[in-house]
């Protein structure tokens, strides 16, 4: 499927990005509510003071993934286009604004380990600020390097966000909470 290219900016951290997150959040459970496990604002939107893409990311967690695509339309009645899996199994994506993007969500059924994964990641990156510091900088330089180039920005930060999730995932499994 081909998606309108988007330029690449980095912006510094914006503070209404959780509340944008509640107002979708509470849109979306309430469309969903049949089959709504929880909702998670999660990417570098979710990370306080960190410099993000101004794409807000949230995780739906249902609890049939198979009765989601059901919703394509009602979803599409505010603004969310429906992409299915598109390269994850068991995800359905749906994004807002094709050529300024303002969400995704990425659709997950309970139990699924992608949800365990970018919450990790996201709280990861709140516990240890010297980490999200470097991160930030990385995206922005690349933002400024392919900034007509989506794909190029996003394969040059993927090693390095390998190599936080598996970090993150050791930190994680020593937390009490998760």
């Amino acid at each position: 499927m081909n998606i309108k290219e988007q330029i690449v900016e980095v912006i510094s951290y914006d503070l209404n990005w959780p509340k944008l997150f509640k107002i979708e959040a509470s849109l979306i459970s309430s469309i969903f509510s049949l089959n709504f496990i929880n909702i998670y604002h999660i990417g570098s939107t979710a990370v306080p003071g960190l410099s993000a893409k101004p794409t807000i990311d949230i995780i739906l967690e249902v609890g049939a993934i198979e009765l989601v695509d059901a919703f394509n339309d009602i979803m599409a009645g505010v603004g969310y286009k429906a992409l299915g899996e598109y390269g994850i199994i068991g995800r359905r994506l749906f994004i807002k604004g094709e050529e300024k993007r303002t969400h995704h969500i990425h659709t997950f059924q309970t139990g699924n380990t992608e949800i365990h994964r970018h919450i990790c990641f996201r709280d990861y990156l709140i516990a240890h600020p010297a980490d999200a510091k470097t991160y930030a900088k990385l995206k922005i330089r690349l933002a400024e390097e392919f900034s007509n180039d989506r794909q190029a920005y996003s394969n040059n930060k993927h090693e390095y966000i390998k190599q936080l999730e598996q970090k993150a995932l050791k930190w994680a499994n020593k937390q009490t909470y998760i």
